[in-house]
């Protein structure tokens, strides 16, 4: 299939997919691609995996490890890969965080956090996907305004590839139902007032009334870390 039959492919099903329950969106992307389909997990929870896992047995689930997160998500990587259906490819960058402190500084995320992000997680996930045509996220609508408008099934030009978001349209309490009914996987940290859970040094809890991600790089303009955007 060309890059131009994939991009015609995904603008038809976000069109035809708008509607549709997250389990038959990925139903649908299991028939259409396979093994050239997989997930895109951060271990705030497995909901997305545990739903492909069901359209898509044996699902490669793709993490990346920045070298900068929380025990927590490690333990939470770890539990989704013994315990469910699917099959954990875990990316590293490049340079170890020692590596990049020499060549950069240390503590780059505080001082140039566009650029940490590009070196220990964009540039990793593009290698990662090369072996694709498409990829789940778990993005949702209501996270945040720069999100709003993702679609269910869209096309990542940036990669040339099919992006998946089957749960664009649900809310909070959906994801939270859905783990309850299911016995999902959790990061334990969302029990601990951290709402959105990211890289330990530029993650904090939140406050009552705010929204899911204002605990990502509290203080500064930045908002996504480039993987969406």
């Amino acid at each position: 299939m060309t890059v131009t039959d994939l991009q015609a492919l995904a603008e038809r099903a976000g069109r035809e997919l708008e509607d549709a329950p997250a389990p038959d969106i990925l139903r649908w992307a299991a028939e259409t691609f396979g093994k050239r389909f997989c997930v895109t997990s951060s271990m705030e929870d497995a909901v997305v995996a545990h739903l492909a896992s069901r359209a898509l047995p044996g699902v490669d689930v793709v993490f990346l490890d920045t070298g900068y997160h929380f025990p927590e998500t490690i333990g939470t990587r770890d539990a989704v890969a013994a315990v469910m259906d699917v099959n954990v490819i875990t990316l590293t960058p490049r340079a170890t965080v020692a590596e990049q402190d020499a060549a950069h500084g240390p503590r780059l995320h505080d001082r140039d956090p566009d650029l940490c992000c590009a070196l220990r997680k964009v540039e990793p996930l593009e290698r990662g996907l090369a072996a694709y045509d498409a990829w789940a996220t778990g993005l949702r609508r209501d996270e945040s305004p720069t999100r709003a408008g993702t679609p269910v099934v869209g096309w990542d030009a940036r990669r040339r590839k099919v992006k998946v978001s089957p749960i664009a349209r649900w809310t909070q309490d959906d994801v939270e139902t859905y783990i309850s009914e299911h016995g999902v996987l959790t990061n334990p940290l969302l029990m601990d007032g951290y709402a959105s859970v990211g890289c330990a040094p530029c993650t904090r809890r939140i406050a009552a009334g705010e929204d899911a991600r204002a605990g990502r790089w509290s203080g500064l303009a930045k908002t996504e870390c480039g993987l969406h955007g």
